[in-house]
C-alpha cells in the first residue's frame, strides 16, 4: 500500500477486524463543527478500499488496486470517534472490482444500536490494467483564471508559497476557522476571496491553489487519498454561499443583511468522484444553482500543467450551523 503523510495516515487509518469488517477512528481535528468533514470521511473510505484489497484479495492483482471511482451517500451526520466499516464484494474482476461499503456508528438516540451513516460503492483498478487510448479534448477552465507573473501567465508557485503573492494571486484567510477546523489542514491561495472572485467573473466559479499541511506540517505532500479530501474542501466557495445565505435569510425576515455573516453548515448529501491521475495542485469549484436550501457543486482538480487530476460532483444542503452541533459539544483541540 502507498505510504501516506504520517499524520494524515494516522487520521485515515483502517484496521482489519475480520469477515470483511474494519474499524477506524474519525478525528476531531478533521471536523466541521462536531461532524467529520465529508472529504476527510471519504479519504477514510478510500483507504478502506486500499486496506480491503490488500487484506482480503492480496493476489487478485499484480500491482495494488486503488479507487478510480467513488459514489457515496451521506445518510446521517457522522461523529468524531470510533466507526465500524463493512465491505461487500459486489464484483471482483480482472480489470476492475466494485465493493459496497458502509460506515456505521452508534445511534445518537439509541447508543446500543449501530446506524449506517455513510454508504456507497467504490470501484478499484490496478495501475497495470489502466491501458488504452489517450486523447485531449482541448478543455480549458472558463473563464480563464487570472494570470501569474511568469511568461504565458503561469503562476510562480514557489514565490506564491514563500511570499503569499504572485500577480493577482494571494494567500487567503479561511472564513470561520474555529468552526471549519478541517480547513486548517491546508493553505489556500486565490485571486481574491470567494465573493470577490464571483463578482469578477459573474459566475459562482472559484479558483484556488492549495498546499497540503496536515497537522500544520508545511512539508505535507499530496497523495491520492489527500486528493479526495481536497475535492470536498472549498472554503472560498462557502464564503460566497455565506453571503448568499445570510442575504436570503435577512430578506425573508425583512431585516438588513448583517455585517458579520451568519455561520452556515453545508453538509454533503451525495458525492461522486472520478480519479483521473495523481497528485493535484489546483482546483476549480463551480456551483450552478442554489435552490430550496440545496446546492450542487462541480469540482475539477488540475495540476500545475493544467492536466485534469480528478473530478467530482456533489449535492449538499444549506442549513444553520446549529444543526451541526445540536446537543453535542465541540471538542477543544
Amino acid at each position: 500500500m502507498p505510504r501516506l503523510n504520517a499524520s494524515f495516515e494516522d487520521a485515515i487509518r483502517v484496521t482489519p477486524l475480520g469477515n470483511n469488517k474494519y474499524s477506524a477512528n474519525l478525528r476531531p481535528e478533521w471536523c466541521i463543527g462536531t461532524v467529520p468533514h465529508g472529504g476527510y470521511t471519504t479519504a477514510v473510505l478510500y483507504n478502506l478500499a486500499l486496506t480491503h484489497f490488500a487484506h482480503a484479495h492480496p493476489k487478485q492483482y499484480d500491482t495494488p488496486a486503488s479507487p478510480i471511482s467513488l459514489q457515496l451517500s451521506f445518510l446521517r451526520r457522522t461523529a468524531a470517534g470510533p466507526a465500524t466499516l463493512e465491505v461487500e464484494d459486489v464484483k471482483i474482476g480482472a480489470r476492475t472490482s466494485t465493493i459496497h461499503i458502509k460506515l456505521l456508528q452508534p445511534s445518537e438516540k439509541k447508543p446500543d444500536q449501530l446506524h449506517v451513516n455513510v454508504a456507497g460503492y467504490i470501484t478499484v483498478s490496478p495501475p497495470s490494467a489502466e491501458v488504452g487510448i489517450n486523447a485531449s479534448t482541448g478543455w480549458k477552465p472558463f473563464p480563464a483564471p487570472p494570470p501569474g507573473s511568469l511568461p504565458g501567465g503561469k503562476i510562480d508557485l514557489p514565490a506564491l508559497a514563500r511570499t503569499g503573492k504572485d500577480g493577482a494571486w494571494v494567500k487567503l484567510d479561511i472564513p470561520f476557522p474555529e468552526f471549519r477546523r478541517a480547513s486548517a489542514q491546508l493553505e489556500l491561495f486565490g485571486p481574491g476571496r470567494g465573493e470577490a472572485q464571483q463578482q469578477r467573473t459573474g459566475t459562482m466559479g472559484i479558483d484556488q491553489w492549495a498546499r497540503f499541511q496536515p497537522g500544520g506540517d508545511k512539508n505535507g505532500r499530496w497523495t491520492d487519498a489527500a486528493v479526495v479530501y481536497l475535492l470536498d474542501m472549498f472554503p472560498m466557495a462557502l464564503d460566497g454561499f455565506d453571503t448568499m445565505s445570510a442575504t436570503a435569510v435577512a430578506k425573508a425576515k425583512g431585516e438588513p443583511v448583517p455585517e458579520n455573516m451568519a455561520k452556515f453548515w453545508y453538509p454533503t448529501v451525495t458525492l461522486n468522484i472520478d480519479m483521473k491521475k495523481h497528485l493535484p495542485k489546483e482546483g476549480r469549484i463551480v456551483t450552478k444553482v442554489v435552490r430550496d436550501g440545496r446546492t450542487d457543486l462541480d469540482v475539477t482538480v488540475l495540476d500545475e500543467n493544467g492536466e485534469v487530476i480528478a473530478l467530482s460532483t456533489q449535492v449538499g444542503l444549506v442549513v444553520s450551523a446549529s444543526r451541526n452541533v445540536g446537543s453535542r459539544k465541540m471538542e477543544k483541540l
